[in-house]
């Protein structure tokens, strides 16, 4: 068996990194990798006509796994438009890479994509942070200075351009749960408030989800602030979420907006914002006047 082992041609990709035709039943998606592939957006249906028209320019990036399937590390929609177009192979690059290295070359490579939602961000930097943390610590177990974290944080950021404290704080939303973390990618929960939020307990941000439908509204960063502070000091009830949000409601009854074309048939066109707004108050105290001096009557 050793003596046919040596003499067995070996697969062509085993010779030298080059690319080959693969089956695609014999690949995978990445384990547990955080970027979405919705079957139905825009996007995909035109990576499925360009593949029909002329197959995939561009092959994909994978790793060998120990059944003799092979790991999608980076290509994950060409190879699921592959599918979705009937194809029964596409064109591969099989690279060697150990566990901590996969994920790194797979976040890598998915964050030059366009448009990365929040949550794919958020996760794929904690993927790539705990592979660089364990590689730091199998080559120096001692590796446990205070500033360990912080420039290992540096490191996940660089390529994207994302500071380390940046990193951190997209790191923080994997502690959101689902609903208000699609909350963010759908852009209905702003960033800074989420990052605040997510220090909330699970059962606080499920509670939290009733207070926003209470208030139908989303909190501030400052409201974000006093909820994060009341969870930390044990005293973050519905009540004074529904205390919090109720506030923010009331300021928004005392406010009044009137729009600019609204108002603008009213004034030359001459008249810039500040002369109208004058204008306005003119008119007003004029009104107040009157209106006093008819109740003195």
């Amino acid at each position: 068996m050793l003596e046919q082992a040596r003499t067995e041609p070996k697969p062509e990709w085993e010779v030298a990194e080059q690319v080959v035709l693969l089956p695609l039943d014999r690949l995978r998606p990445f384990k547990n990798h955080p970027f979405k592939v919705n079957d139905e957006d825009e996007l995909m249906q035109d990576t499925i006509d360009s593949i029909m028209a002329g197959g995939v320019i561009n092959p994909i990036l994978v790793r060998p796994a120990e059944d003799g399937k092979f790991e999608v590390v980076s290509g994950h929609r060409r190879f699921r438009a592959s599918e979705l177009a009937g194809k029964a192979d596409i064109k591969a690059i099989v690279r060697k890479m150990d566990d901590d290295t996969a994920v790194i070359t797979m976040v890598d490579s998915n964050l030059q994509r366009e448009n990365i939602l929040p949550s794919e961000r958020a996760f794929s930097y904690r993927m790539k942070m705990e592979a660089l943390t364990h590689q730091g610590q199998r080559t120096d177990p001692t590796l446990r200075q205070v500033g360990a974290k912080f420039r290992t944080a540096e490191l996940v950021g660089q390529p994207a351009g994302d500071s380390a404290r940046q990193v951190q704080r997209f790191i923080r939303l994997t502690e959101l749960i689902p609903q208000l973390l699609d909350m963010v990618d759908r852009k209905e929960l702003a960033f800074n408030p989420a990052v605040e939020l997510s220090y909330l307990k699970p059962q606080e941000q499920e509670q939290f989800l009733d207070a926003m439908d209470y208030a139908q509204a989303t909190p501030s960063l400052s409201q974000a602030q006093r909820l994060k502070r009341l969870s930390q000091n044990g005293q973050c009830t519905l009540e004074a979420m529904y205390e919090i949000m109720d506030e923010e409601k009331k300021s928004e009854l005392d406010r009044i907006t009137i729009r600019g074309d609204v108002l603008r048939k009213y004034f030359p066109k001459s008249y810039t914002p500040l002369q109208m707004q004058e204008t306005i108050i003119k008119l007003l105290e004029a009104w107040q006047k009157n209106r006093a001096h008819q109740q003195e009557r």
